[in-house]
């Protein structure tokens, strides 16, 4: 993961440009992303999930809200290398493969429901240009109708292929 991740800041810091497979067809939104990668917007965040627990546990006292749950707010502040780590990592290790792609990606259907659609590494390495990760009749990308609505609301526009 720590290669990924050296990779990944490789191309965001522009030191390595991407391959253009990785950058055709692809918005370039450089001053957004560097705001959003600033100290200032990780710990608005930060304040954002505390005020959350807070307002949850301690002011509306929600039904099962407990103090000890103040101790998930470690998990998320890192959610997305958590998320990453667990996409990355079982997606190539764990479950069956519908296509040869030369690599270890591998579907982990069984663990896919709680990763959105993410861990059908297989499936989007064979066709990343997919909105839809399912390819099978059994298998279900959760996040493929929210892209859908998203399309139809014009929230964003999927291309027609």
């Amino acid at each position: 993961m720590w290669k990924t991740k050296k990779i990944y800041n490789d191309h965001f810091t522009f030191r390595v440009k991407p391959e253009e497979r990785f950058s055709k067809d692809v918005p370039d939104w450089n001053k957004f992303d560097l705001f959003a990668d600033t100290m200032v917007v990780r710990v608005g965040w930060a304040v954002v999930y505390i005020l959350i627990y807070v307002l949850s546990i301690s002011v509306f006292e929600l039904a099962g809200t407990h103090w000890w749950m103040y101790f998930l707010l470690p998990l998320h502040f890192m959610m997305g290398p958590v998320h990453g780590a667990i996409v990355n990592w079982s997606g190539h290790k764990y479950g069956y493969a519908n296509f040869d792609n030369n690599d270890k990606s591998k579907n982990s259907l069984f663990l896919d429901f709680l990763m959105l659609g993410e861990l059908f590494q297989n499936n989007h390495h064979k066709l990343p240009k997919r909105p839809n990760f399912a390819v099978k009749w059994y298998e279900f990308d959760p996040t493929y109708p929210i892209v859908r609505l998203l399309h139809a609301s014009g929230v964003i526009k999927l291309k027609t292929s």
